[in-house]
């Protein structure tokens, strides 16, 4: 990867150095309130297309960002909204089971003043031997 990019970065200057060489006219910009000095056009080829693409790879990142921004809102609000179901889910589960008639309840329904407990089946205590 750093070979292909050294490639890449000694064809750049080498056409930077031959857009130098090959426009050496003398120019001056005009740049509406002022006036720049009388410099190579090749150079000022070079300073313009150098300006713009890092202007241009600034502009890229900030909309890559708020690209980036969107798509986790997006995200976001979709799982919000699944965990807003999922909870319903729940709540709806709780309250089924707070408002259905208990095992206590369903036994000892007739007698609210005289409660028994339910009867239990008996245990086996008796230990095996080996």
């Amino acid at each position: 990867m750093r070979v292909i990019l050294m490639v890449i970065l000694f064809l750049i200057f080498g056409y930077s150095l031959g857009l130098v060489l090959v426009n050496n006219d003398e120019v001056a910009v005009n740049l509406l309130f002022t006036q720049s000095p009388s410099m190579n056009l090749g150079l000022l080829l070079i300073i313009c297309l150098g300006l713009g693409v890092l202007i241009g790879l600034l502009l890229a990142l900030l909309l890559f960002k708020v690209l980036q921004n969107k798509w986790e809102i997006g995200r976001l609000n979709k799982e919000n909204r699944s965990l807003k179901e999922e909870l319903r889910q729940a709540n709806i589960a709780i309250d089924r089971q707070a408002n259905s008639p208990s095992v206590d309840q369903s036994v000892f329904v007739g007698d609210k003043d005289k409660v028994t407990p339910a009867p239990t089946s008996p245990v086996n205590n008796n230990l095996t031997k080996h």
